[in-house]
Parts: C-alpha cells; sequence; structure tokens
C-alpha cells in the first residue's frame, strides 16, 4: 500500500471577512494519491495563532470545524495538519477576521450625585479577549464630551471616575471599546446611556456693592457676598481682588467688608463660596473716580554746590485745598520734613537723596513721583602714583598708574595724561587706574591726571609725576690683559662691560670649578668695570666668566674666558741650567768610568 500526500490546504465558509454572530467553518482538505483503494486513517489538526483549536481522525480527505457564532477573538491565522500511516502534510496559512465587537454593557454606581462628587463607572466588552481600549465619555447638554482612555492589557472590563463638576445638571454617560486587527484599529457599537441627575450643594453667590458700583474717592463703600446653602457644613466665603484675600467667613451665609474708596480700588471683584472640592464664583466691576489729582513735586534745581539755597514745592493741577507735606524718602521710613507746600533749606552733602510731596483730601493721601536731589562737595586735589610703589619702570614693561582724591562727592571722573596727550578717562567713586604698555626710553616723567565732579569748582590737577625707564643689562661681555696665558706671579686685569643698561650696574665675578665660585663684585655707575688681580698662582688656571645686573633684575652672563698661568722665562733657565749640569755629571762619570777600564 503506497500514498503520497499531493497537497494539504484550508479554507474558511462562507469568506476569510465574517460578521461578528455569524456561523464559521474552518476546512481541512488532504489530498492524497494511492497505488490501490485501501483504507486510510487521517489525524486533522487545526491552528489558530500557532495553538491547536480542533483535532479529529478521519478516513474521509477533509475534517470540518464549525464555529455556530464567530466572536471577534476568532480572528487570526488558521492552518492545518494531516497525519496518516507515519506521514505528515501541512497547509499554508490563512487570515480569518471577523468584523465588528461585541456590545459593551455600561453600569454606574450611583444615578444621582451632588456636586463635586464621583461617579464611578464600569464598561464591559462580552466574549471579548484582552488587549483591549475602552473609552469613556461625560455628556453634557449644549457642550463637547469629554472622554477618557484607559487600555486593559488583561481584562475585557475597565472602571473609570468622572467628577461632577458645577454647571453638571443633567448628565449622560457611554462607552465603546476598540481592539487591534491587522488593517489598523476597530471599534464597537457604543454602549446603552446611563443618566445621571446632579443636585447643588449652594447656589452660585450674589456680590453687591453700596451705595454703588461707581463711587469716588473717599466715599465709603461696602461689598457684600451671600449664598443659598443646601447644608451649613465646611462652607467658606471669600473676597478676592486680583488674587489678594480681602476677607472670609466659615459656615456662614453672607460676608460683608467696607472700605474707603481710592483709586487703587478700582477693578474686578470676585466671590467665591467653597464647599469640599465645590467652588462658584461671581464677579463685579467697581470703578472708582478721581477726587483730586496726584501732586506735582518742583525744586529750584536737582544738581547743586553745597551751602547753597533749594527750594521744593508743592502743587496740584487745578486743586489747592489739601493738607500738603514734604518727604524725604529713606529705606527704612519717610521723614516729613515740614507739614507745608513749600520748603527753603541750605544744603549739605548729607540732604543727597529723594523727595516726595503727600496732598491729603477728605481722608484720601496721594503721593507726588520722587524727585532726585544731588548735592556735591568739592574735589580735593588728586595725587598721582605708581601702584608698585616705585616710581620707575622697566623698559617694555607696563606701568600702572592710581589717581586718587580723598575728598568730593562721587562720581567723580578722572583723566590721565601723558605729556599733554589725554590717554584715559575713568568715572568712579575716589579713585582710577591707568595702565601705559607703551613704555618707550623717552618717557622719563611727563604724567598727571585730573579730577572733577558736578561741583561748580572745576577741575583739580595733580602734581606731574617723573617716572624713571630702567633699560635692561644687554650683552655682558668679559676680557682679560694679559689674555690667555699668564705667568706665574704677575698681575691680570679682568674687564667686564655691557653694551646697555642704566646705572648703577652690579658687576659680579666667577670662576668655574665644581662649583661656582664668586672671586669679586662692584657696583659702577659705569658700563664697564676692571678687577686687578695681584700674584697669578699655576691654580688659578680655568674657566672666569662675569655677570652684570641692574634694577630691571635681570642677569646677564658673559661668555667664558679660559686662563692658563704658566712659568716665568727666569724661572725656565734656571730649570734648564739645572738639567744641563745633570746631564754634564753623568756624562762625566761614565767617561771616567770608560776609561779606567781600557787603562785596566
Amino acid at each position: 500500500q503506497v500514498f503520497t500526500f499531493n497537497k494539504v490546504e484550508i479554507r474558511v465558509q462562507p469568506s476569510v471577512k465574517v460578521k461578528n454572530g455569524a456561523r464559521m467553518s474552518i476546512i481541512c482538505h488532504a489530498d492524497i494519491s494511492k497505488n490501490t483503494d485501501f483504507q486510510l486513517k487521517h489525524n486533522f489538526t487545526i491552528f489558530k495563532d500557532g495553538k491547536p483549536v480542533f483535532m479529529t481522525v478521519s478516513d474521509k480527505e477533509d475534517a470540518r470545524y464549525e464555529i455556530p457564532v464567530a466572536k471577534s477573538s476568532d480572528t487570526g491565522d488558521y492552518e492545518c495538519t494531516v497525519k496518516a500511516d507515519g506521514k505528515l502534510g501541512f497547509s499554508s496559512s490563512i487570515y480569518v477576521w471577523v468584523a465588528g465587537m461585541t456590545k459593551p454593557i455600561l453600569t454606574a454606581d450611583k444615578k444621582e450625585v451632588i456636586e463635586g462628587e464621583v461617579v464611578k463607572l464600569r464598561c464591559e466588552l462580552p466574549e471579548e479577549v484582552p488587549p483591549l481600549e475602552f473609552f469613556f465619555r461625560k455628556i453634557k447638554t449644549n457642550s463637547a464630551p469629554k472622554e477618557k482612555r484607559v487600555p486593559e492589557q488583561t481584562q475585557n472590563f475597565s472602571e473609570v471616575e468622572f467628577y461632577v463638576e458645577e454647571g453638571d445638571n443633567i448628565l449622560q454617560f457611554d462607552c465603546f471599546g476598540k481592539r487591534q486587527v491587522r488593517s489598523g484599529w476597530e471599534s464597537s457599537q457604543h454602549s446603552n446611556k446611563i443618566l445621571v441627575t446632579v443636585k447643588e450643594p449652594f447656589i452660585k453667590p450674589t456680590l453687591i456693592t453700596r451705595p454703588s458700583s461707581n463711587v469716588t474717592e473717599g466715599d465709603h463703600i461696602e461689598f457684600e457676598c451671600s449664598t443659598v446653602v443646601a447644608q451649613m457644613r465646611d462652607i467658606e466665603i471669600i473676597l478676592q481682588k486680583n488674587r489678594t484675600i480681602l476677607n472670609s467667613v466659615r459656615d456662614k451665609k453672607s460676608l460683608k467688608y467696607s472700605t474707603v474708596a481710592t483709586q487703587e480700588d478700582s477693578g474686578e471683584y470676585l466671590c467665591k463660596v467653597e464647599q469640599g472640592a465645590v467652588s462658584k464664583t461671581t464677579k463685579l466691576n467697581v470703578f472708582v473716580s478721581e477726587l483730586f489729582p496726584r501732586p506735582t513735586l518742583s525744586a529750584s534745581m536737582t544738581k547743586l554746590d553745597e551751602n547753597k539755597d533749594l527750594n521744593l514745592s508743592c502743587s496740584i493741577n487745578g486743586f489747592r485745598r489739601a493738607n500738603f507735606s514734604i518727604v524725604r524718602k529713606s529705606s527704612s521710613e519717610d521723614i516729613v520734613l515740614k507739614s507745608s507746600r513749600v520748603l527753603a533749606i541750605k544744603v549739605n552733602v548729607n540732604d543727597t537723596g529723594s523727595y516726595t510731596c503727600k496732598a491729603e483730601v477728605k481722608g484720601i493721601v496721594k503721593e507726588s513721583k520722587p524727585v532726585r536731589i544731588n548735592v556735591y562737595a568739592p574735589v580735593s586735589k588728586p595725587t598721582l602714583s605708581v601702584v608698585s610703589g616705585s616710581p620707575e619702570v622697566v623698559l617694555g614693561k607696563p606701568l600702572q598708574l592710581i589717581c586718587r582724591s580723598v575728598m568730593g562727592t562721587p562720581p567723580i571722573t578722572f583723566t590721565f595724561y601723558k605729556g599733554d596727550e589725554i590717554k584715559k578717562n575713568v568715572t568712579n567713586d575716589t579713585y582710577a587706574m591707568f595702565l601705559d604698555e607703551d613704555i618707550g626710553l623717552n618717557d622719563n616723567g611727563g604724567y598727571k591726571c585730573d579730577a572733577r565732579n558736578n561741583h561748580s569748582s572745576g577741575v583739580k590737577t595733580s602734581n606731574i609725576l617723573n617716572v624713571t625707564v630702567i633699560v635692561p643689562i644687554r650683552d655682558a661681555s668679559l676680557g682679560s690683559v694679559p689674555y690667555g696665558e699668564v705667568e706665574v706671579g704677575s698681575d691680570t686685569a679682568f674687564l667686564c662691560s655691557v653694551k646697555e643698561g642704566s646705572w648703577p650696574i652690579d658687576f659680579k665675578f666667577f670662576k668655574k670649578t665644581d662649583r661656582e665660585v664668586l672671586l669679586h663684585e662692584a657696583r659702577e655707575y659705569s658700563d664697564r668695570t676692571i678687577w686687578h688681580k695681584k700674584t697669578m698662582k699655576r691654580k688659578d688656571t680655568g674657566t672666569y666668566y662675569c655677570m652684570a645686573s641692574n634694577r630691571a633684575s635681570v642677569d646677564v652672563r658673559s661668555r667664558p674666558i679660559t686662563i692658563s698661568v704658566i712659568l716665568a722665562a727666569w724661572q725656565k733657565g734656571v730649570i734648564a741650567a739645572f738639567v744641563l749640569t745633570a746631564i754634564a755629571g753623568v756624562v762625566a762619570v761614565v767617561l771616567w768610568w770608560f776609561l779606567r777600564k781600557k787603562k785596566k
């Protein structure tokens, strides 16, 4: 008995897209060829999304998996396998879409609520399989629905809470669900609607003013805010202007607040009633007309010298009947100088500051804009000096100067001069700095500075500052007479000189050994110095150099020279005679010995 699988296929009736609730059949067919007509048992297995959902054994070549009522959870990839006498055949995969979802069921924990309470809703999608998404809607008359989305990964229902706000009279709630399919998202029908009625815990407050909402400065104005409360428990009434709380009461039905009206009281007022999470407000605009304009303070001068006369005058345009006072402003408290329209004083430096005037009519006080008065003491003669202390500078190095004026009201303007040329202007309190970075050989002296402020006495000038320019040492050299070889016992003159450098110059002579040995030093008001070393000895043979420095604090070293101390001519003659005498003696002895031997 020989057979073979030609093909195994899977198909769906009525089609691969089925409506939710319709009948659906999954058919697995095995196409088999046999050499003879014999009975063959087939083991059919149908899979959905990789999991077996139907199994049967039949001698027929077809197996049918019946689904009487298709649900959205039946959507998925189907395939089948057929096993017969040890051989296995399998079909390709087919995607089946059960279109549509079951209608959700919505329930609420209450049908009647009070503003500020919470309604808890539960939406369920029977026969649907997670993951799912639930959408809850709060529907109010004449406004767009408010929607909340809740994803659920493990269950086919969801719960949510809606806060009942002010103005929610009659509410409707519904829900719907969504699931993700291969072509996108699929939505269910909307659920049943639930009607919820809302009761007010208190009515919207009433805000009134007496005598009216249009008053004049100085008038007495009274605010009253009231409401009607269903239950007098934890209720609070608040009166606000902008963000400022003017008054508040608890567990009462009304609030009163009164004040004397000023222009600053114009604006929008807010009465707010709160109980738990419920809050209701009422707004009212109040306009306060001006009783008299803001006063103006005039000064005879705003910048003046000390000991000069200052006149201050306060006035109101088109209005004269007022109580005036002239005030000096202070960080701690205002100082009333005089209760009058006019003030005349002889000023000193301590009178510098801000002044205003105040005017009072019917209990309303208004203040003018501040006027700044500056009183100046004259500057003292400035002093100019070098910051480092010493009135000298090294050529090529910067020079920093400081100009000070001990007396004088700031700000003080300092002007620096180099010769007759203005180099810098600086405004400061008591001193200023100047850095001259362009120092030349001809810059010895000529610096001065001016100081001036707003006092009428004018400019004060410092004494002229003379600055010495120090030229650094350049190119030190060392020579000797005699040069190179010196006879023992003779004198040697060492000459150390420089090409350039300000006097005095410090010269130092050294001999190189295992360590540097200082032999001689001298300070000269010259560009050279001579050191006479007497009675040279053989141990004086060696290498010599010199070093030069001045107030530029830079040591310049010469190239080394080598001195060899040799014997004098007469010393060489004595040594030669001694050597020749010794040789002659040796020759005589040898000759005597030779002649004696010959005679024998």
